[in-house]
């Protein structure tokens, strides 16, 4: 993952994210985990991935 490029969460998860205005894994923090897992195309999977990748740069999802 280069920059603030979001992680691979693979494609179905990154159109929902990109319909919502994220592109970037700064983006991601502001979003709160009950709003990411209503977008059609974002699982336990990607959730788990973006958790990830937002811990390594001591940031968390909100609530």
């Amino acid at each position: 993952m280069a920059g603030d490029d979001l992680p691979r969460i693979g494609a179905p998860a990154t159109r929902a994210l990109a319909s919502i205005g994220v592109t970037r894994i700064d983006q991601l923090a502001e979003q709160s985990r009950t709003a990411l897992l209503g977008l059609h195309g974002v699982g336990p999977r990607a959730l788990r991935i973006i958790d990830e990748a937002l811990a390594a740069r001591g940031e968390l999802l909100g609530p």
